[in-house]
């Protein structure tokens, strides 16, 4: 076993904030999350069995957040008025595509069942491979396969329901036809 060396965890705050970023709502709480993922593993010593950090640290990261998420269900929500809410991230000013793309993405993400969205987030922003998201999410391979092709699929649909779906494909397929019908008749 190899001991997790806390000087290490900097070079995976990246991929630690990225995969925050689609298991929450908003950017805060994914520091958040982050943040108390961090405290939490220096704490104290942690040992590694299979000598993979990002594995671990993602499996941490997932935990912490399991456990948030069944802690705040049972505590009363407050309801902010929407006058207080202030929604743009001026952090993001530099890069608008990406900052357009994350705003739509990343809450389709966080709307997708857990299962399915812990396998999205530990294979597509996280960079694990099939093999390490079945391990850090205690599930055979073949799941995190199939996990991941519904995630994907439901997301898909959400950001466009008529080009993710059988009958809208028809219809794409359709308009192709009829325009290089008419094209052809000219």
């Amino acid at each position: 076993m190899k001991r997790l060396d806390p000087e290490v965890l900097g070079a995976h705050l990246g991929r630690l904030f990225r995969t925050a970023s689609a298991l929450c709502d908003s950017r805060e709480s994914a520091e958040d999350l982050v943040q108390e993922t961090v405290a939490r593993i220096l704490a104290r010593p942690r040992w590694l069995r299979g000598g993979d950090e990002l594995a671990y640290l993602t499996q941490a990261l997932r935990n912490t957040f399991v456990t948030g998420t069944r802690t705040a269900a049972r505590r009363p929500r407050e309801l902010m008025p929407l006058e207080e809410l202030d929604p743009a991230d001026h952090r993001t000013g530099a890069r608008p595509e990406e900052a357009a793309i994350a705003a739509e993405v990343f809450p389709a993400i966080a709307r997708l069942p857990e299962r399915f969205r812990l396998a999205l987030v530990a294979v597509d922003v996280a960079g694990l491979s099939y093999r390490e998201a079945a391990r850090v999410l205690g599930v055979p391979e073949a799941t995190v396969t199939t996990r991941l092709y519904r995630a994907r699929h439901r997301v898909a649909h959400e950001l466009d329901p008529e080009r993710s779906g059988a009958p809208a494909r028809r219809a794409v397929n359709t308009t192709i036809t009829m325009r290089a019908r008419s094209a052809h008749a000219r």
